[in-house]
């Protein structure tokens, strides 16, 4: 363990420690996944509907079960298409 005395010291470790990350992440072989932001705020906002969903009442003519219905399928079409992207990075 290295010998830490102030703040200096710290900051002076921790700066090796991430060149020391920054190198070893550089020279990763696997090809990383890209975050597929606008997908996953749309799984999350669909989330968000369907939970709104649950909670309405159910009095609606069986359009509020249909409508999670088609929202579960939207979830199941969004899933697939960031896998699709994931796979093919």
């Amino acid at each position: 363990m290295p010998d830490i005395k102030s703040r200096r010291d710290l900051a002076r470790l921790v700066g090796v420690g991430g060149v020391a990350t920054a190198g070893l992440l550089a020279g990763c072989t696997t090809s990383a996944v890209a975050y597929q932001g606008n997908m996953e705020r749309a799984l999350s906002a669909l989330y968000d509907a369907l939970a709104s969903l649950r909670e309405a009442s159910s009095n609606k003519g069986g359009h509020r079960m249909a409508a999670m219905d088609l929202i579960r399928q939207a979830m199941e079409q969004v899933q697939e298409g960031i896998d699709y992207a994931d796979d093919r990075r």
